[in-house]
């Protein structure tokens, strides 16, 4: 007898079962994430596609946005999790400011240059440190390597450069969701992506 192999961009949904924590979910599929929400819509965190499976197996979700990838069984097909909704309110403890580092203040830009909007390369200070810039969210903002150079040790107008929008320090919880990777287009309505760009 020939052993049967999924199509490609399907999941085997036993192995995926079967494995630990960290493994692959199959030989050559990569593991993708998942959106999961509070009972009312707020976004909590991103965990992977398999994590959210077990989720609404166990009924303790409802699955919102499927992807084109299958989970599969001996007896059954599961669509894989983009979007869940737990279905019972979990009380979030008190969350202190986001970490303000490298890859948060990137998301928080979306990867561009501020002063021309170019692919971000570094993070730089709008008042400099050695002028008494403090390394807070309200003076930090991604730059090229063009434009952090061409800017040194001076003000943005000393320099000619002119900021594209104030830099802010982001909302808690959406931005913590964010700046761990790459966002799917199914999750921007539950994140309002846009609005807190452009805030």
């Amino acid at each position: 007898m020939v052993p049967r192999h999924p199509p490609p961009g399907e999941v085997t949904y036993r192995r995926a079962i079967a494995i630990g924590a960290g493994e692959p979910v199959g030989a050559g599929v990569a593991v993708t994430q998942a959106l999961v929400l509070n009972a009312t819509y707020e976004p909590l965190c991103v965990v992977p596609s398999r994590r959210a499976l077990m989720l609404l197996l166990d009924e303790k979700a409802e699955l919102l946005h499927p992807t084109e990838r299958l989970f599969r069984s001996e007896r059954m097909a599961l669509a894989e999790p983009s979007v869940v909704r737990l279905r019972h309110y979990v009380k979030v403890p008190y969350q202190a400011r986001v970490a303000l580092n490298r890859r948060a203040v990137f998301a928080r830009d979306g990867h561009r240059c501020q002063y021309c909007g170019a692919a971000a390369e570094n993070i730089d200070h709008v008042i400099p440190r050695s002028r008494g810039g403090m390394h807070s969210w309200d003076n930090v903002v991604a730059s090229c390597r063009s434009c952090n150079s061409r800017k040194e040790d001076r003000t943005p107008h000393e320099a000619g450069l002119v900021l594209r929008c104030h830099p802010v320090q982001p909302r808690e919880r959406m931005w913590a969701v964010i700046a761990g990777g790459a966002l799917r287009p199914d999750w921007e309505p539950y994140l309002g992506t846009a609005a807190a760009l452009s805030a």
